[in-house]
């Protein structure tokens, strides 16, 4: 009976760690702005993959639901920046490279908010500099803004 009930006791421990860590909680950290950015690239590159990751809720993990809404609505009236990806600040990019190579740099912080220079990727004609733009909530850093380097064209 003994072995029944331990059996029983570590499936229910199992079932119920499995239920309150979603994967996309496992997966991040967000305890720095560094590590939330590095958490939300990782999501964005394996959830594109499947269709538009703005689309889907678990974006709100990583990013502040005032831009969340905003970029939705501009998204459903075909009004998105400058005509590329919001995220990445390109039209196409090497996926593999990308998502293997996501190089947060350190946060600069103004007051609450914190700027985080991050490379994607490490091909020469490929590479990427995006700054991100992030505020604290609760114990989280979320994404506001994001914006490139590029000069205004």
């Amino acid at each position: 009976m003994k072995k029944y009930f331990a059996l029983f006791i570590a499936t229910l421990l199992l079932t119920l760690s499995a239920f309150f860590q979603s994967p996309a909680v496992a997966q991040s950290d967000q305890s720095t702005p560094e590590a939330s950015v590095k958490a939300f690239y990782t999501w964005y590159f394996k959830r594109d993959e499947k269709g538009y990751p703005l689309l889907d809720n678990a974006i709100l993990h990583y990013m502040a639901k005032d831009t969340v809404t905003r970029l939705r609505y501009e998204y459903h009236h075909n009004s998105l920046p400058d005509g590329h990806d919001y995220f990445t600040k390109v039209q196409d990019y090497d996926e593999k490279d990308w998502a293997a190579n996501i190089a947060p740099q350190s946060a600069i912080m103004f007051d609450d908010v914190a700027l985080v220079p991050v490379v994607l990727g490490v091909d020469k004609d490929g590479k990427k500099l995006n700054l991100v733009f992030l505020r604290k909530e609760g114990n989280a850093w979320k994404i506001t803004k994001i914006d490139d380097t590029q000069d205004y064209k």
